[in-house]
């Protein structure tokens, strides 16, 4: 099982619908994913139209109350299972700090899951911070998405978030992080300034930027308010398209089958 942190510092970036609709689509594509809302938003866990209290996040598991099997939840969705998040898990900040091992506490519960073969990967929906929770997933996870807003302020974002892997790295709390990918969210091609802030970015990250890009819809925007995903809600529409194309240029870059796999 590979842990892929999706993060970004910067809020409103399409980092939590971009872990929603990949998750989807690659369980689409047949893979077994797990998807943790460590968002105290849970806008991860509304969107999937899941109901939770406090005892059913991830809260009580990093406070090493309870088992992190107990809390893997059914989406409703075929190869898709969730740990929920609730607000709740705001608390979990103050707590975790006061602990030598809080950034370890996420990864070591997580390789208690690769073992057993349950899923192929672990996708992370992280805070739109660079608190507690973001950084345990950091260090929890063996590769980072970015998701990058296609807009000049997204720069400065991944400027800082890149930093912020390196220290992970350099404390030793994950010296093995990769930046997996940079995902270009809410693409406008009619605008000359996200093409030009593509452009940039594939000039300073050619081998992580995604080929594929995320456009702006409607649809997207509005499909978690249906407590659906955008592969539900417009199933033919471009948003649906893009995510789709996504999953399978995250499995193209491991050599991965999706139908394949659906059919062993």
């Amino acid at each position: 099982m590979k842990v892929i942190a999706v993060g970004n510092q910067k809020g409103g970036v399409g980092k939590t619908t971009t872990a929603l609709n990949l998750s989807a689509a690659l369980a689409q594509l047949g893979q077994r994913i797990l998807l943790v809302d460590l968002d105290p938003q849970a806008n991860t866990t509304s969107g999937l139209g899941l109901e939770v209290d406090g005892e059913d996040s991830i809260y009580p598991v990093l406070l090493g109350h309870s088992d992190i099997r107990e809390k893997i939840r059914p989406s409703g969705r075929e190869h898709l299972s969730v740990i929920p998040s609730h607000m709740d898990l705001a608390g979990v900040e103050i707590e975790l700090a006061r602990g030598d091992d809080h950034l370890v506490r996420l990864r070591h519960h997580l390789q208690g899951l690769k073992p057993n073969d349950l899923f192929e990967f672990c996708i992370l929906d992280t805070p739109p911070s660079l608190g507690v929770l973001m950084t345990s997933a950091l260090a929890a996870a063996d590769e980072i998405m970015i998701p990058l807003q296609c807009e000049w302020f997204g720069l400065e974002g991944l400027a800082k978030i890149v930093h912020v892997i390196e220290q992970i790295r350099d404390s030793g709390a994950n010296p093995g992080l990769s930046l997996e990918g940079i995902v270009m969210t809410m693409f406008d091609g009619r605008t000359n300034l996200a093409k030009q802030v593509v452009e940039e970015v594939g000039n300073y990250f050619p081998e992580q930027l995604y080929k594929t890009v995320i456009p702006r819809t409607i649809r997207i925007g509005e499909a978690p308010s249906h407590a659906r995903t955008i592969l539900e809600h417009d199933p033919s529409g471009l948003g649906a398209k893009a995510y789709m194309d996504l999953a399978q240029e995250f499995l193209d870059r491991r050599s991965v089958s999706g139908p394949l796999l659906a059919q062993s």
